[in-house]
């Protein structure tokens, strides 16, 4: 009984890696442009319509590999915390921009142009996006995830960020 269970589970495991898409990652060779996506969590939130704080630069000497990509983060302790639980603090989509998905394609996505929607990280692409975004949230996030069962298994995006110059990661 005890192999089947760890069988199952194994096969589970595996299958919902296989379905898992290409993370997307800009020429800093990073996912999240190298950002720590843990430390948004800790980010005080602006209201809808105003903008974000920006994202916290990682560092390339504290990182991890999930999803066939490179993380960087700002602490040892937020590398550990990803580390325990990444699907908790990756953005969602695989790092592409949310307003995208919910349109029905993959393009890439600005870590400073963030907003966590019931624990869950969504980055876009410019802040004229982010207004169409935000029109509809709930909406927005429905035709996304939607739309993610057929999208992600196609290519993550080798667009780069319009009007993005990443500070990050640092050293």
């Amino acid at each position: 009984m005890k192999l089947i269970a760890s069988s199952i589970a194994a096969l589970v495991a595996s299958a919902s890696f296989a379905f898992a898409g290409d993370q997307y990652i800009d020429e800093t060779g990073f996912a999240a442009s190298g950002y720590d996506v843990v430390a948004y969590f800790g980010l005080d939130q602006s209201a809808v319509g105003t903008a974000q704080p920006e994202g916290v630069p990682g560092n390339a000497n504290i990182t991890a590999e999930y999803n066939g990509a490179t993380w960087a983060f700002s602490s040892e302790a937020n590398r550990d915390t990803f580390l325990a639980n990444p699907a908790q603090y990756a953005p969602q989509f695989d790092g592409h921009c949310a307003y995208g998905v919910s349109r029905g394609g993959k393009v890439p996505a600005n870590p400073n142009l963030w907003r966590i929607v019931d624990g869950k990280l969504y980055l876009n692409i410019t802040e004229n996006v982010v207004g169409f975004w935000e029109e509809d949230i709930p909406g927005n996030i429905t035709l996304a995830d939607g739309n993610w069962t057929g999208i992600e298994p196609q290519a993550a995006s080798t667009r780069t960020i319009p009007s993005f110059s990443s500070s990050a990661p640092v050293n």
